[in-house]
């Protein structure tokens, strides 16, 4: 087995706040492999971003505690000097961050930001560099490249603007690639684009990438793995086809169960199925619960550990007794199963937010 781009190992994240200590992030282990796509889903405030940021010493030192462990090409990204971190951003790790609007300098053009991130990285001539840029909006599908670098960022549209953000990311081929919602802006031809563009770069280069997003559409059609975040912590883990077609923990079929079933026969005067909805809200962070952290928002709470103990990340094929599809584990935080029940897991049922679900047994 190759070794990992990047290994993650109980990964924590403190801020502070006027209303106490937040904790973000809790206890986040994972590995990306070369040429792999590790998706990371779950609501907004799950702690999906922070993670990542906390992995690039991009989180304010004054409000931020972060521990744990993580390796990129066997360096520790949180214990790095800030000059060999400035290093290890863009070549070693690049990331398109969530919002386009403000990921660029106003006062720059595009082409002078492309350019220097390509010369901070790479001995290059401005006019090699300013080449490379050019054919970089092109791969992009930014319309007139060769216009777009003399432009300022007010100039162009959010989805324009999304993509300039991607073609920096890409600009020095990194080892690791982070895209939060990274298509989000885009519509579904330039998203389909960047996903090719994306999975060129990691058959040349071996590239590994995060994968923060809700669209567990994309999901389903790029990642290798995928990890479930919810209150800060991993509550699923495992390839995409035992994530999406066997979930396990009730938040994840909570999740699939929110999606639409186009295949879903209408009702007899043509009415079309209500989505199921994950009731309650996500805990603050200042306050999460003492045990499972999905506990008070849980339809199928049926083990009496869940309101004091957290429950551990634990095997759970044997539960639902279905070949795994690697030799990777699939793994769940949970006690509460839907053991014997057909069909737990399918996206258009809302697995576990069924009516008959609080009768599931254990694990």
């Amino acid at each position: 087995m190759t070794e990992p781009v990047l290994e993650v190992e109980d990964l924590r994240v403190r801020l502070r706040t006027p209303r106490g200590t937040a904790h973000v992030v809790n206890g986040l282990t994972y590995r990306v492999g070369q040429g792999e796509t590790v998706a990371v889903v779950g609501e907004s405030g799950s702690g999906k971003s922070v993670s990542v940021l906390a992995l690039l010493g991009l989180l304010p030192a004054r409000v931020a505690t972060v521990t744990g462990r993580a390796l990129l090409q066997g360096e520790d990204l949180l214990t790095m000097a800030p000059e060999r971190l400035r290093q290890v951003r863009g070549a070693g790790a690049g990331m398109v961050f969530q919002d386009p609007m403000t990921s660029l300098n106003p006062v720059l053009t595009v082409g002078r930001q492309l350019v220097e991130g390509l010369r901070a990285h790479g001995d290059m001539s401005k006019a090699v560099a300013r080449r490379r840029a050019a054919e970089l909006l092109g791969e992009v599908g930014l319309p007139d490249p060769e216009g777009a670098l003399d432009r300022y960022p007010h100039e162009l549209s959010g989805g324009m603007r999304q993509r300039v953000v991607i073609a920096i990311a890409l600009s020095n081929s990194p080892a690791l690639l982070i895209a939060d919602e990274a298509t989000t802006a885009l519509d579904v031809t330039v998203q389909a684009q960047i996903i090719d563009l994306i999975a060129k770069l990691q058959a040349d280069h071996g590239t590994g990438v995060i994968w923060i997003t809700h669209d567990l559409g994309v999901v389903a059609g790029i990642a290798d793995r995928v990890l479930v975040m919810y209150g800060g912590r991993c509550v699923e883990d495992g390839t995409v086809d035992d994530v999406l077609e066997h979930p396990a923990h009730p938040y994840t079929r909570g999740l699939l169960g929110s999606l639409p079933d186009l295949a879903a026969p209408a009702g007899p005067d043509g009415e079309v199925p209500d989505l199921t909805t994950v009731p309650g809200l996500p805990p603050p962070p200042t306050d999460l619960p003492e045990g499972c952290v999905f506990w008070p928002r849980c339809p199928v709470r049926s083990d009496a550990r869940c309101e004091t103990e957290q429950p551990p990340l634990a095997p759970v094929s044997s539960v639902y007794g279905h070949k795994r599809s690697s030799e990777l584990e699939h793994r769940a935080a949970t006690w509460c199963t839907e053991e014997g029940t057909s069909g737990a897991g399918s996206p258009g049922d809302g697995g576990a937010f069924r009516a008959e679900s609080p009768e599931g047994g254990r694990a």
